[in-house]
């Protein structure tokens, strides 16, 4: 075959494929409606349109001199394209449009949906849109309350949210390329790398860890690792911070455990203050006609018997079950008044600094049990610095505001901080976390009962406030006691009675007391007195008693009897004899008694009781009768 009969075949089959080609492209835009907005798919088929409109025109010159037309313009295109080169070009050519075009099977796309000739501004369009999508992530990402980690195929951080940071107090561009496991308390460690290991391809585990703060503190975090789905080895961890959470319920199975022990404890102190009423009150009498070296030993039998009872007020106190005499106390004088016998109380080798403030800082409460939770304080801050050291006791005035009154457990508003440090020996978390536990204690065996703090967390409690702890070992240890601040101006401090002597009488009073004896001793106390006595052992007796004795001048009655209690029994009486004055009696009562204060007849009297403290309450009462009715 000559030259330029291969030259007009492969110009024909070019002419063939760019057609074929430029016609494809165009149909894919006509239906795909991009032929508007995609000027390079338009351009490209017109280039190969074009092609092919040049390629036929050589197809054509070259075939004109065979058909008889146009010989001379004809033998000069053969000339010009029967070179070899041409023609070697031209074959090439018409190779790589057959082959382009056979392509459509493998990428249909090329030739059917023209997606290759993409509009600059429709990816710009996409790449916006995506940008947007991702920052819209972002956000949520950083607003989210809880820690969003990024972890590695290292178990390293390679993104942290800013919130997460917040948790642990650092900032959020020091996290990327840290160890997760470093941030994990030594304790916690290996459960954390077990859980890192141990994770599948697209599973969830969670967890509770505890992390350290920059601060040094502690942070009680659930964790939820889920292994990462986009081909990575990493893991995604959201951390969310349950340490006020930790806290309440810790706060919670406290009160549960002390309340479960309490009501143990205040069924003891019940008990046994019955027992010390008996002791106390036979030793009295014996007292009153015994020589003097008997005198001397039933004193030390009756001042066992005051220190039994200090004893058994502290497992009332613990118990949150004794009769606190409340009044507006101011906390400056008090914790003034203690100074000094504090000063006795420590050894020489610690210095004691007490810092008040210039204003008064009037609280509700008992202050007996108030100087009882200084001295008790003071004693445990002494023991911790056997070498000596620095006990300081501080009073201030602080506002609680919602935060912090959930740390506590409380209600926010003006409160009350005694605050008492000592720089001793510390302790460790496991030991603070059993510090209100009766009877657990650090001390040697003989040097502390396990009821100081115990007692401390009671009256505390009692009184509305908390109480916090804060140790480390060898550093030192804060003890926070917060009171609700009261606005009444507090009171001067009573002087109390020291009556030794029986108050007389020979009024007839009505003695109920199930415990029998107590009631025999005090019935015997009573008519030493010159009083008349009845006596019965429960509600159903003094029922029958009354009906047969309407001239009684006073009801004295235990206030936890079975069946019927004091309260439930004085209601009865005081139907049928109506201003009958009423004396209770009791070491707890349970909550089954509530008295009006403005009532000067109705009265109370805690267990357990002198001969002496039993008379003259008697008398008080009475009195009290006479002068009601003398001004009605």
């Amino acid at each position: 075959m000559a030259p330029w009969q291969l030259a007009a075949l492969a110009n024909a089959i070019i002419l063939a494929a760019y057609l074929a080609i430029s016609f494809a492209i165009g149909r894919g835009l006509w239906r795909t409606r991009q032929w508007r907005n995609n000027p390079l798919g338009l351009a490209t088929a017109a280039i190969f349109f074009s092609c092919a409109v040049h390629h036929g025109s050589h197809t054509v010159h070259l075939l004109l001199p065979y058909l008889g037309w146009g010989t001379h313009s004809g033998m000069a295109m053969r000339h010009a394209f029967g070179s070899s080169f041409t023609v070697g070009w031209d074959l090439v050519t018409a190779v790589v449009a057959v082959w382009y075009w056979t392509l459509r099977g493998r990428f249909p796309a090329l030739v059917r949906g023209a997606a290759v000739f993409e509009d600059l501004r429709l990816r710009q369009a996409a790449e916006a849109t995506l940008r947007a999508s991702e920052e819209r992530y972002r956000g949520i990402v950083e607003t989210t309350s809880e820690g969003v980690v990024l972890l590695d195929g290292d178990g390293r951080i390679s993104y942290a949210n800013s919130r997460f940071a917040a948790m642990l107090e650092l900032p959020v561009d020091e996290l990327p390329g840290t160890a997760a496991v470093d941030l994990v308390v030594e304790a916690d460690r290996p459960t954390a790398e077990r859980a890192l290991t141990g994770l599948s391809a697209g599973a969830t585990h969670r967890l509770e860890l505890r992390l350290q703060r920059y601060g040094g503190q502690v942070l009680c975090a659930q964790i939820a690792l889920t292994a990462r789905a986009d081909g990575d080895d990493g893991v995604l961890a959201m951390v969310a911070d349950v340490t006020e959470q930790k806290n309440v319920e810790a706060q919670l199975r406290q009160a549960q455990k002390l309340d479960a022990v309490g009501q143990l404890a205040g069924g003891v102190a019940h008990d046994f203050n019955n027992l010390l009423t008996v002791i106390d009150g036979y030793a009295a009498l014996l007292m009153a006609r015994a020589d003097e070296a008997s005198a001397r030993d039933l004193a030390m039998i009756r001042e066992a018997a005051t220190r039994a009872g200090a004893l058994t007020r502290q497992l009332l106190a613990f118990s949150r079950t004794q009769s606190a005499k409340e009044r507006v106390v101011d906390i400056v004088g008090l914790v003034a008044g203690l100074e000094e016998m504090l000063h006795r109380l420590i050894r020489e080798d610690i210095e004691l600094v007490v810092t008040t403030t210039t204003a008064p800082l009037p609280v509700r409460a008992d202050p007996v049990q108030l100087e009882q939770v200084i001295v008790n304080l003071a004693v445990n801050a002494r023991d911790a610095m056997p070498d000596g050291g620095t006990l300081t006791i501080t009073t201030d005035r602080v506002d609680v505001d919602d935060e912090r009154a959930a740390q506590l457990g409380g209600r926010p508003g003006e409160y009350v901080l005694v605050t008492v440090t000592d720089d001793g020996c510390g302790m460790s978390a496991e030991v603070a976390a059993h510090i209100f536990e009766p009877f657990f204690t650090t001390k040697e065996l003989g040097k502390g009962t396990g009821l100081g703090m115990s007692t401390v967390y009671g009256i505390v409690t009692q009184s509305g406030g908390h109480i916090q702890v804060h140790s480390k070992p060898a550093e030192g240890t804060v003890v926070e006691v917060h009171l609700p601040m009261t606005s009444a101006s507090p009171a001067g401090l009573p002087v109390a009675p020291a009556p030794q002597r029986l108050a007389t009488g020979s009024e007839t009073v009505l003695f109920i007391e199930d415990d029998p004896a107590v009631r025999a001793l005090t019935e015997r106390v009573l008519r030493t007195a010159g009083y008349r006595v009845l006596t019965g052992a429960n509600g159903r007796q003094a029922l029958a008693i009354v009906q047969e004795n309407p001239g009684i001048d006073l009801l004295v009655t235990d206030v936890i009897m079975p069946g019927m209690n004091g309260g439930q029994l004085a209601k009865r009486i005081t139907a049928q004899l109506p201003g009958l004055p009423v004396i209770f009696t009791s070491a707890h009562t349970r909550g089954v008694l509530t008295l009006t204060r403005d009532d000067p007849t109705v009265a109370f009297l805690e267990k357990p009781y002198t001969a002496t403290g039993i008379t003259q309450k008697v008398r008080a009462v009475l009195d009290a009768r006479a002068n009601v009715a003398a001004t009605s």
